[in-house]
């Protein structure tokens, strides 16, 4: 397991070093935010789940096609890791390198920051909440998975995806890319038709699930949907 943490910390430096590689500016101070907000979120949680959830930390570290992971969710799993990776390539070439995008006005960075600060909480107590926060859609069975309604889960159903949407809107408004709203956008589209697959599997697979879909009627957004 503690070889498994140091190459999480690795490879979660990756990609700040590459946005702002990339960027051609190592003070681009906008990068520097959303590196620094990238690393805090990253760290603190692998570090959280160490000491207290190394279960579900091993759980993270699932392969997409291991266990019984729903066969259509490989593809979901490899869209948005490539959909991720070319949104972190494409902001810094268009918001510093190139400036494709005109210049956002500052209180849309403003909004940026305040959409990732809501992604980190959302992100960091989807962890501390959910023991069964797999990366996969499939039915744990072996981790005797129970359906959780505490918490952030009292709100909304899929606490985690609020969060990444939070983080797909936030971060290209800070860094000032309009190509990266655009990617941000497809990626969001594939987290919520991500999201009736994988309530189908916990409706027919996790007992008390229908119940909690009754309790908690709105899957991302109070009110809305």
């Amino acid at each position: 397991m503690e070889k498994k943490v140091v190459f999480a910390f690795l490879y979660i430096l990756l990609f700040p070093a590459l946005l702002l590689l990339l960027s051609g500016d190592f003070i681009w101070p906008e990068g520097w935010i959303f590196s620094i907000w990238f690393i805090l979120l990253c760290f603190s949680t692998i570090l959280y789940l160490y000491r207290n959830d190394p279960a579900l930390l091993e759980e993270r570290y699932r392969q997409p096609g291991t266990a019984n992971q729903e066969r259509w969710d490989r593809y979901v799993v490899y869209g948005l890791l490539i959909g991720f990776i070319l949104w972190i390539v494409i902001m810094p070439l268009d918001a510093k390198r190139f400036g494709w995008s005109p210049v956002f006005p500052f209180w849309l960075k403003v909004l940026g920051v305040a959409a990732l600060t809501g992604a980190f909480f959302l992100f960091f107590r989807s962890y501390t909440d959910n023991t069964f926060l797999s990366p996969l859609v499939r039915f744990q069975a072996d981790r005797k998975q129970r359906v959780v309604s505490t918490g952030v889960y009292r709100f909304v159903r899929h606490p985690m995806y609020l969060g990444g949407i939070l983080m797909f809107f936030g971060t290209p408004l800070l860094l000032g890319s309009l190509y990266g709203v655009i990617a941000g956008l497809a990626l969001i589209m594939l987290l919520m038709a991500r999201i009736p697959g994988e309530e189908e599997m916990l409706r027919q697979d996790l007992e008390g699930y229908r119940e909690y879909m009754q309790n908690v009627r709105y899957r991302l957004f109070p009110f809305l949907w």
